[in-house]
């Protein structure tokens, strides 16, 4: 045993470890964190639809216009044949008097027949190509000579023969002070009364 008063030497004191050097960076307990580099992808753009005048979204509507040449046209349908009749019957009136006495040109029989015939004629030219034929194809002969054509709003398709009669007799809405034949100039479907009361537009063909 060592002599009383002699201490015993300690031993070494214990190495502590090195620490790691800094050219390496710890790992992440969590796992390795996402690049930042690559930026999120766009939101898909989505596409512009072509709409018309006053936001209105669907086929281009006819130019107002267009729509007065194809209402003259139509016109002149039931007008050609009345004149004609109204032509011969001027031609082959012979002189005579007026109801208060005056001298005037008298209709014979045949020339009162052919004014007869002429609006017959004429309002069965215009009954088929405003009603049937309008009503079925949308188009009357004048809307076709124009190219545009009538369609029902929600259905984009020909609106049929007995809507076609209907919206002609809603033109007497239209007539008064003609204020309904001028609203599609500033109206965003180009509508007239009678078009915004069945429901319909008048589209480019």
């Amino acid at each position: 045993p060592p002599a009383y008063g002699e201490q015993q030497p300690y031993g070494q004191p214990p190495a502590y470890p090195q620490p790691s050097a800094y050219g390496q960076p710890a790992g992440s307990p969590y796992g390795q964190q996402p690049a930042y580099g690559q930026p999120y992808a766009a939101a898909p753009a989505y596409a512009q639809g072509a709409y018309g005048e006053g936001g209105y979204g669907g086929p281009r509507l006819a130019p107002w216009i267009q729509r007065v040449l194809a209402l003259i046209l139509d016109n002149l349908v039931f007008g050609v044949p009345y004149g004609i009749g109204a032509l011969f019957a001027a031609v082959t009136s012979v002189p005579g008097y007026d109801q208060y006495g005056q001298p005037a040109s008298v209709p014979t029989t045949a020339g009162s027949i052919a004014v007869l015939v002429g609006i017959a004629v004429g309002f069965a030219l215009h009954l088929w190509n405003r009603w049937v034929r309008q009503g079925r194809t949308g188009q009357s002969l004048g809307k076709s000579a124009l190219k545009i054509r009538l369609v029902g709003e929600l259905t984009g398709q020909p609106i049929g023969a007995g809507k076609a009669f209907l919206r002609d007799i809603c033109h007497v809405v239209d007539g008064i002070l003609y204020l309904g034949y001028l609203w599609p100039l500033w109206d965003a479907k180009k509508q007239t009364f009678s078009d915004k009361i069945m429901g319909t537009l008048v589209i480019e063909a």
